[in-house]
C-alpha cells in the first residue's frame, strides 16, 4: 500500500498536534467521563462478585471449570493487542500507513481471539451447568466476564467502523481524536481484565 494515498485534510497538520491540546480537548474531557462511568459500572460487578464469593465456598478451578492455561493465553493476547495499537497510532502519527494497517488488524486479531477464548470459557460453564442461573456466585462471576466481553465486541466493531471511515474520509483532526478515544477505551479494557485475572483468577488458582 502507497503511503501517498491516505487522504489527509489540507488544513490538517498533524505533527502540530501537541498532546496538551489532545487532553484539552473537550471530545476528550466527555469521553474520560465515560470511562468513569464504565469504572464505577465495572466496580459494581466486583463488589457483588466479592461479597458473594467470600460466602460461597466453591473452588472453580479444583472442579476443572476453568483452565488456568486458557486464561493466561486470553491475558496475553489482550496484553499485545494493547502494544500493538499504541504501535500503530505511532504509524499513523508518521503516516506510515501500511504499517499502522498491519498493527491495528493485528489488534483486532488479538482482540477477537480474546473474545473466541472468553466465549469458549463460558460456553464450557453452560455445558456443565454452571451458569448464571446456578446461584449468586455464578450469577455475579458470569455477569463480570460477559459485561468485559461484551466491551470488547464493542471495541471490535469500532475498530472496523474507524477503518471504514478512514478509508472514505479525509484524514482530520477529528478521526484523530476519536482513535484516540478508542485507544483509551482499549486500554482500560486491558486494566479492567487485569484486576479480574489477578483478583479473581489468579487469587482463585492460588489459593
Amino acid at each position: 500500500m502507497n503511503d501517498n494515498n491516505i487522504k489527509i485534510d489540507n488544513n490538517f497538520k498533524l505533527k502540530h498536534i501537541s498532546f496538551n491540546k489532545i487532553l484539552n480537548s473537550n471530545v476528550i474531557f466527555g469521553f474520560l467521563m465515560y470511562l468513569m462511568s464504565d469504572c464505577i459500572l465495572f466496580s459494581v460487578f466486583f463488589s457483588v462478585y466479592f461479597v458473594i464469593s467470600y460466602n460461597y465456598n466453591f473452588d472453580i478451578f479444583k472442579n476443572n471449570l476453568i483452565n488456568i492455561y486458557y486464561v493466561f493465553l486470553e491475558t496475553s493476547f489482550l496484553l499485545f493487542s494493547s502494544c500493538t495499537y499504541s504501535i500503530s497510532m505511532v504509524f499513523l502519527k508518521y503516516k506510515k500507513i501500511f504499517y499502522f494497517y498491519v498493527f491495528i488488524m493485528l489488534t483486532f486479531l488479538l482482540g477477537f481471539a480474546f473474545v473466541l477464548i472468553e466465549v469458549n470459557e463460558l460456553f464450557n460453564l453452560s455445558k456443565n451447568v454452571f451458569f448464571i442461573s446456578k446461584n449468586g456466585f455464578f450469577s455475579s462471576f458470569v455477569s463480570l466476564l460477559t459485561l468485559h466481553a461484551c466491551h470488547i465486541l464493542f471495541g471490535l466493531l469500532w475498530i472496523i467502523f474507524m477503518l471504514i471511515k478512514f478509508n472514505l474520509s479525509a484524514f482530520n483532526y477529528n478521526m484523530y481524536i476519536q482513535f484516540f478515544c478508542l485507544g483509551l477505551f482499549w486500554h482500560f479494557l486491558d486494566i479492567i481484565w487485569m484486576l479480574i485475572f489477578n483478583f479473581i483468577y489468579l487469587f482463585g488458582f492460588i489459593k
